[in-house]
């Protein structure tokens, strides 16, 4: 059976639903919760994620492995909040939806910590999105990628294809943002490094 990303593409290039379809349970949530990062709403979100894995089915045959294969459906899912945020003209929303912990979307919940710790990390969470919601599209998109998602300079200028001093700058400016925003509602630099 294959696993990596590379021979799932092949055999789905070759018309095997099977192993596109594990390659949708392999990158559903990555897709959902950099969609909600951009987003900010549940539903656009999973709408979104849908609409993703739709174009890329649709254009797998024309996939040419000159990226990662995550690389092409995380440009996907960028143009594609991109574009809702265009037509909507809305800045994303800050809050978490009811009933979702977004530090458990992103595979991050940890089940041994006290309900102190659960507290202090959701107000961390909520403050963190906040500041982030504040911050241009362009800089905002750059954390989740770095931040959230793991992807170095160099993807990231790939992806949103800039140049790689572009990327760092949008870092460094939009993470000065965040620590100044952070730092006047009350949150302490030591909170930021758990």
């Amino acid at each position: 059976m294959p696993s990596s990303d590379e021979e799932l593409v092949t055999l789905s290039q070759g018309g095997d639903l099977d192993s596109f379809n594990q390659l949708v349970l392999r990158w559903e949530r990555p897709i959902y919760a950099l969609a909600y990062r951009v987003i900010g709403r549940e539903e656009e979100a999973r709408d979104v994620a849908q609409e993703t894995f739709l174009r890329a089915f649709r254009a797998i045959k024309g996939f040419k492995g000159q990226a990662k294969f995550s690389s092409w459906l995380y440009r996907i899912t960028l143009n594609l909040c991109r574009d809702w945020i265009r037509k909507e003209r809305r800045a994303p929303v800050s809050q978490a939806p009811e009933g979702i912990d977004i530090i458990e979307l992103a595979g991050e919940a940890m089940p041994s910590e006290s309900i102190e710790d659960l507290v202090g990390r959701k107000q961390l969470g909520l403050a963190v999105s906040k500041a982030m919601a504040m911050l241009p599209e362009e800089q905002r998109t750059a954390i989740i990628l770095k931040e959230y998602h793991g992807l170095t300079f160099q993807e990231i200028a790939d992806l949103l294809d800039c140049p790689l001093s572009t990327v760092k700058t949008r870092l460094y400016q939009g993470l000065t943002v965040v620590r100044k925003q952070l730092a006047s509602a009350g949150v302490d630099g030591a909170a930021l490094r758990r």
